[in-house]
């Protein structure tokens, strides 16, 4: 009789266990054991996404009609090491959609261009605001004419923090 090494019949049958399925042994730093174990117990959650459009005017007949399934955070999270998420206050950016208690999606990664919107530090303050370059100078725009423009001259301390990629907004 042989010790040790593969034996004819011995371990689990294949496609039985947990997970129906073979599994591989991965490194994973210890750091991020919980946070792994619960994303696989949990499972991400994967939304249909149906291939007719809803039309927002007249409506038309809905097609049943399965495109595929996404995960909002492929969708929503180009670049994940720089992004982060925070919620709006105040009013305004309301005439570009952002309204109190909205979930910002904020790229730090993103070089900020005429137009975008940008979360900002002002004199130790955030702000959201819509970033126009001016000649030798850059405003942060509100979208709200309730409120003035703020000019980035040298005279406050300012820093652009990230690019406002999406807005998660409760109806």
């Amino acid at each position: 009789m042989t010790k040790g090494g593969a034996r004819k019949g011995a371990g689990r049958p294949k496609g039985q266990g947990k997970y129906g399925e073979s599994t591989k042994a991965i490194r994973v730093p210890e750091s991020k054991v919980k946070y792994i174990s619960e994303i696989v117990s949990k499972g991400l959650y994967e939304i249909p996404l149906y291939t007719e459009r809803v039309a927002a005017g007249f409506p038309s007949p809905a097609d049943d009609y399965l495109e595929d399934k996404i995960d909002l955070n492929q969708y929503l999270v180009k670049h994940p090491a720089s992004t982060f998420l925070v919620r709006a206050s105040g009013n305004s950016m309301i005439n570009a959609g952002i309204f109190p208690n909205d979930i910002l999606v904020v790229d730090k990664s993103i070089k900020a261009e005429n137009g975008n919107v940008v979360i900002a530090i002002i004199d130790g303050e955030l702000t959201v605001k819509r970033y126009l370059k001016k000649r030798s100078s850059i405003v942060l725009q509100p979208e709200n004419e309730d409120y003035e423009p703020i000019e980035l001259n040298g005279k406050n301390e300012a820093q652009i923090w990230g690019v406002v990629t999406s807005v998660i907004h409760d109806l």
